[in-house]
């Protein structure tokens, strides 16, 4: 079964999107100014606390201090950690002695040398982006085909061209972002098709 997650909440209308859509995972991106889709720490909390309890609420952290990150997950409002940045097996052995959430590590895939480098990682799940994330690109999906390990597919994914990455891949999770906003903004309509879609090739793969 492939879980699908919608990365980079940022208002209260897409905690209403997502409670009736019903992903998997939701993504939060905190303390990253870089990002448009940044959020800070006060405002996940608050959207946070709309959130329905079946979907599990994800931080997205860029060489984020430990502390903060701490402070997320022991307060209740994440309960899975990803990291994005250049964040190291120090960095990650650091974060276990404080929190015992499941910890996804992203990595930029540009070649087979990047998938034998992610596989190694002593994260929970590997997330396989294109280039530094939230580009809307997707990378060349043949470079995955002798990976070993369960992975999260990112990068340029949509509503059209899911039921191909989950059919040929079949990764244990999906991560949309852009693929489902309209002038950068989060679309109902699009978050809706998209988690249908999974679902139902995941009905169809169980039939």
């Amino acid at each position: 079964m492939t879980r699908i997650k919608i990365c980079g909440l940022t208002r209260p209308c897409d905690i209403e999107y997502v409670n009736r859509a019903k992903p998997d995972l939701c993504g939060f991106i905190i303390g990253v100014p870089k990002s448009r889709r940044n959020v800070s720490p006060e405002t996940v909390r608050t959207l946070r606390a709309s959130l329905d309890p079946a979907i599990l609420p994800v931080g997205v952290f860029v060489n984020a201090p430990v502390e903060q990150i701490t402070a997320l997950v022991r307060d209740g409002t994440l309960s899975v950690v990803q990291l994005h940045g250049q964040e190291d097996e120090r960095y990650i052995t650091a974060l276990r002695q404080t929190i015992s959430v499941p910890i996804v590590q992203a990595f930029s895939v540009r070649t087979e040398a990047d998938v034998a480098a992610a596989e190694k990682s002593s994260a929970d799940h590997i997330l396989l982006d294109h280039g530094s994330g939230g580009t809307g690109t997707a990378f060349d999906w043949s470079l995955l085909e002798g990976i070993s390990r369960p992975y999260i597919l990112a990068g340029g994914l949509n509503p059209e061209n899911l039921p191909e990455a989950v059919r040929r891949l079949r990764p244990w999770a999906v991560d949309l972002s852009s693929g489902v906003e309209t002038d950068g903004k989060k679309d109902p309509g699009k978050i809706f098709a998209a988690v249908q879609t999974v679902k139902n090739i995941n009905m169809e793969e169980q039939s």
